[in-house]
């Protein structure tokens, strides 16, 4: 069995979270931390076969195939894959133009 991959969480992909949890929590904390496990234990699942996310769409058209994701309906767990780390890089909503989304982060 290979070793396994560790997960590391970038700043803006923890902001990301946590802007959702909050978002939920004012309607329904128990679903916002029901919500929060399930992403997190999602994203810790990437340890052993990270590379079970599908390429970003988005991003594939435009040539570029370094990024992967994971959908957990609405949200998408947007990471690559480096070595023996996984860098979780955004979690979006599904329903956001991700185009749209990652091009104002890599503008600022």
């Amino acid at each position: 069995m290979s070793t396994p991959f560790k997960v590391h969480w970038a700043g803006i992909a923890e902001e990301d979270l946590k802007n959702i949890i909050l978002y939920i929590a004012e309607d329904s904390p128990s679903n916002a931390r029901n919500i929060f496990e399930k992403i997190k234990e999602t994203a810790s699942g990437l340890t052993l076969l990270p590379e079970r996310g599908r390429i970003v769409p988005e991003l594939q058209d435009q040539g570029i195939f370094l990024y992967r994701e994971l959908i957990l309906a609405p949200w998408r767990i947007i990471y690559r894959v480096s070595d023996k780390k996984v860098y979780v890089l955004s979690v979006i909503d599904s329903r956001q133009n991700v185009e749209d989304v990652l091009l104002k982060r890599l503008t600022k």
